[in-house]
């Protein structure tokens, strides 16, 4: 490392905590935490802090929480704290141009992608649903635009065919984090990047609406959807009145009049697509625990009977 830094964090969830927490570790030297204000949460609706917040006042750092980066006052305040650079990862909040060039370095970015791919608010459980070989972090330097700052480091790593969003997720908060660190050892030597427009696409926001089964599509889209909507939305389909959730599934080559189910027994219900078949394997009725099919069978085996049209 060619220079101890002093580093400003902003950062909200558990991912951002895993990178805050490389930071407490490392030989850098952290000058103050921003993340957003307590809300409330659980029935109780008590008002909770950040994971972030948790982490930061374990290590008596000092925390900040302003309703918005944009007031003179929090920009004074930063000014204040001296920083070499600002690290941002999920903080939840765009910051002003006056705050990106604040720090003496800027602002950086952790991004849950390989840049200019998956720009946006859904990188990892977009590049599943459009079943990319690999994924991986990007540390940019951020600008006004959404993601489009020029880059100074990437790390990558593949994507398996069984990756779902939440196991890539816990790769990705493994990858981050050394990143992260490896580019603030060399920020002196880093050549920044720019991004090439050309290539690059937008990970837009799942929706619920978004995680019904469509049987019109091929087997593997939906297989990806299934992996790239769990742990939320979760990929369903409707029957007997009800949302089924689909929490694994595989393709089959078997073919069927879309949305027919071919089989069902221990092994899975086999449902036709556009042109293999799918087999689910764990599914959630309602009210009730994710389980194997077999299960499932045991209990409302009268719901899928081989022929049966889901919708």
């Amino acid at each position: 490392m060619s220079q101890a830094l002093r580093i400003v964090f902003a950062g909200t969830p558990d991912f951002a905590a895993r990178h805050l927490q490389a930071l407490i570790d490392s030989d850098h030297h952290l000058v103050g935490v921003y993340t957003q204000p307590d809300k409330p949460a659980g029935r109780g609706k008590k008002l909770t802090p950040s994971a972030v917040k948790c982490l930061a006042e374990e290590h008596d750092l000092p925390v900040y929480q302003p309703q918005s980066m944009k007031t003179d006052d929090v920009q004074q305040q930063l000014a204040e704290l001296n920083a070499d650079v600002m690290v941002v990862v999920a903080y939840g909040q765009i910051l002003p141009q006056s705050i990106l060039d604040t720090p003496k370095h800027g602002c950086l970015n952790v991004h849950g992608s390989l840049l200019p791919r998956w720009r946006g608010a859904a990188p990892i459980q977009r590049a599943i649903w459009a079943g990319d070989p690999e994924t991986g972090v990007t540390i940019m330097q951020m600008d006004a635009g959404l993601d489009t700052g020029a880059m100074l480091h990437k790390a990558s790593l593949p994507i398996k065919t069984t990756d779902t969003s939440a196991s890539l997720y816990e790769k990705l908060a493994e990858v981050g984090p050394k990143a992260l660190i490896d580019c603030l050892d060399r920020l002196s030597e880093l050549i920044p990047e720019p991004q090439d427009e050309q290539q690059a696409s937008y990970a837009q926001k799942l929706s619920k609406d978004e995680a019904r089964i469509d049987w019109q599509l091929s087997a593997e889209q939906i297989e990806r959807n299934s992996r790239a909507f769990n742990p939320w939305p979760v990929a369903f389909f409707r029957h007997q009145d009800n949302n089924i959730k689909i929490w694994q599934a595989s393709v089959i080559d078997q073919q069927g009049k879309p949305g027919e189910i071919i089989s069902a027994d221990k092994s899975g219900i086999l449902v036709a697509t556009k042109d293999k078949a799918l087999r689910l394997e764990v599914i959630q009725l309602p009210g009730k625990k994710a389980m194997p099919v077999s299960d499932v069978l045991n209990a409302r085996g009268d719901w899928f009977k081989p022929g049966t049209q889901l919708s």
